[in-house]
């Protein structure tokens, strides 16, 4: 029986092999090609050419170089970011300049540069290391397409300039798909993640240009307009060429879009670059292969996170969508461009929007908090946040509840309805979880789903630690109803009900959980919140905005209306008390785009996962 590594190996061999024998081919075929343009080239001449450059042009051209690795190295730091592997940017921007120094040297890029930034990063996986190699060199040749078709398009006379208008078509495509379509498009980054590879390739490609530009004799004439969209053309033939550098591919595209320049101050050109561009880099990343890596400082891991947060609503921590962060003040979710730390800090309100702002800076983010209390919201609007309340949050306290008032008159008559009706609820020892799933997969096909991300799901594992209250009728479980246990408050999470529950149940289950929580002590049982919208004025604007805003809250029981009030009409019957709930953003543009994130992220959320294992990769804290 063969070997599980050698068997993948086996089995990889033949692509390679393959892969291997066409960049060959191509290699070789550019190499001949520019054998027979060059065959009447003088080879003294062009090392006279070499030697008679002045001082002042090397070190331009050095001081190119250096620009261009500069942004190299950035790659690397910002797909680390991306990927979120907790390696420090200096260490990521040391390891990209490295391997990418001497893989463009020695050719076989993904090799070579997994096995460089493998040496170069100590803890980092033989797979992690791959998937950095390809992310860089992907990223790289999205951004060389992208400012290439954008040089053709602006440079007058440019070659290939319906080409360049078809790719950048395609590349407007593709962000307004990013946007209206983040689920289908989730491997790919988030737009300021692109922008910030775009940018750091216009500025890599552009200084690899000036390289050229400078070593250029001084009486040839050529215009940096003309060389700069021959100069990526030709750099794109040799990425593609797959030979060491581009060697071949590079000199033959580059005289052949430029016919009229002759061919040996060109060539001399050419050779003076590659020696600046290509051999010293390769030679001082070589240098740094060998001493090795520089240790990082360690970063540092809050690890006071209490287990059980006052505000029981965090507890959805345990759905498996959101984690809490390294430094261990926010429970955070995210959507493609914003990172939302979700209700309250969980430690050190004096700090917690710092700690949220820069961890939404390292992973491309911008920061927002999502239905936080009022004493945040006048913290995050005295450092300057902008403010919106979205929602307010019904709470009672269960001791004092009283039934007989006569403001929940209406909740009496609820009540006896479900009497009547033989409407039974308990607190089971062991759950049912068939009947369960069976009723709240009822109740998802009745509702269009269930709704995500500030919301919980059914999911067994899920409710097995909540407070669970099940009603029965005639024998049958007819609808349950499941609260977090926060220290010093219960909220609702979880109610679902068949279709043929009797009227009423949903009452019984809310006073039942009131009713223990009383006898519990519970100083605080929350019934979750009602958009913002539920309660304003039902002029046709209003109704409007009701609408826009009912998709962006949590709808914690049923839709019972669009714009919220049959929701807000269930809770009043319990005469509860009324805490408003706020959106909070660093900038107008962050609140909008939150919102609508957010509201995306509510309606159509992506499947539950386990992702315990996942938390080393992502940079988070372990919860308990």
């Amino acid at each position: 029986m063969r070997n599980v590594w050698t068997g993948a190996v086996a089995d990889r061999l033949p692509r390679f092999l393959g892969r291997l024998g066409v960049t060959l081919a191509l290699g070789g075929l550019f190499l001949w090609l520019l054998a027979t343009r060059i065959a009447e080239v003088d080879p003294t001449a062009i090392g006279r050419a070499v030697t008679d450059l002045h001082m002042v042009q090397w070190g331009l051209a050095l001081a190119a170089t250096a620009i261009s690795f500069w942004a190299v190295g950035q790659y690397d730091a910002v797909v680390h970011r991306y990927l979120e592997t907790g390696v420090a940017p200096a260490m990521a921007r040391r390891a990209g300049i490295c391997a990418i120094a001497v893989s463009q040297m020695l050719g076989l890029g993904v090799i070579t540069g997994t096995v460089l930034r493998l040496r170069m990063l100590p803890g980092q996986s033989s797979a992690m290391a791959a998937r950095l190699t390809v992310a860089v060199a992907l990223s790289f040749l999205a951004g060389w397409a992208v400012v290439t078709a954008a040089v053709v398009l602006a440079v007058p006379g440019a070659p290939f300039r319906a080409l360049a208008g078809a790719a950048m078509a395609v590349v407007a495509v593709l962000v307004v798909a990013r946007l209206v379509w983040p689920d289908r498009m989730r491997r790919w980054p988030n737009l300021f993640t692109q922008g910030r590879l775009v940018g750091l390739a216009a500025v890599d490609t552009l200084a690899a240009a000036l390289a050229l530009y400078f070593l250029l004799p001084p009486d040839l004439g050529l215009s940096l307009t003309v060389l700069l969209p021959a100069f990526l053309i030709a750099q794109g033939a040799g990425l593609v060429s797959g030979a060491p550098g581009g060697v071949g591919a590079f000199e033959v595209t580059l005289l052949a879009i430029l016919p009229a320049m002759p061919a040996d101050p060109m060539l001399a050109a050419i050779l003076a670059w590659r020696m600046t561009y290509y051999a010293l880099p390769a030679v001082l990343g070589g240098l740094v292969a060998v001493l090795g890596p520089q240790q990082a400082p360690a970063e540092h891991r809050h690890c006071g996170v209490p287990p059980c947060p006052a505000r029981a609503e965090t507890l959805i921590e345990a759905q498996g969508e959101h984690r809490r962060l390294a430094s261990g003040h926010w429970l955070a979710g995210r959507t493609p461009h914003v990172l939302v730390g979700l209700f309250d800090p969980l430690t050190r309100p004096q700090t917690a929007l710092t700690h949220l702002s820069q961890a939404a800076d390292r992973t491309d983010r911008w920061p927002a908090i999502y239905k936080c209390g009022a004493r945040m919201a006048v913290r995050a609007r005295a450092e300057g946040w902008h403010v919106l309340a979205i929602a307010r949050e019904a709470w009672l306290d269960p001791d004092s509840f009283d039934l007989a008032q006569p403001s929940r008159a209406g909740l009496r008559r609820k009540l006896r309805k479900a009497a009547v009706a033989g409407v039974a609820v308990s607190q089971p020892g062991v759950l049912p979880l068939a009947e369960m799933e069976r009723i709240a997969t009822l109740w998802a096909a009745r509702h269009g789903g269930e709704r995500g991300f500030s919301m919980g799901r059914y999911a067994p594992g899920y409710v097995a630690g909540q407070q669970v209250f099940l009603a029965h009728c005639a024998g049958r479980l007819v609808g349950f109803a499941t609260f977090h246990p926060g220290q010093t408050e219960w909220a609702l999470d979880l109610m679902r009900h068949g279709p043929d529950a009797p009227d009423g149940t949903m009452h019984a289950l809310m006073a039942a959980a009131i009713a223990e929580a009383a006898r519990r002590r519970v100083p605080r049982l929350s019934l979750a919140a009602v958009p913002e919208a539920a309660f304003v004025p039902a002029r046709l604007p209003a109704r409007f905005l009701a609408r826009m805003l009912a998709r962006m809250l949590d709808l914690t029981l049923v839709r019972l209306g669009c714009d919220g009030t049959g929701l807000l009409q269930f809770k009043a019957m319990f005469a509860p008390r009324w805490q408003p709930l706020y959106l909070a953003a660093p900038h107008r543009p962050a609140l909008a785009l939150a919102a609508c994130e957010i509201a995306r992220a509510i309606a159509a959320p992506p499947p539950l996962r386990q992702t315990e294992q996942d938390h080393a990769e992502y940079g988070f804290a372990q919860a308990r």
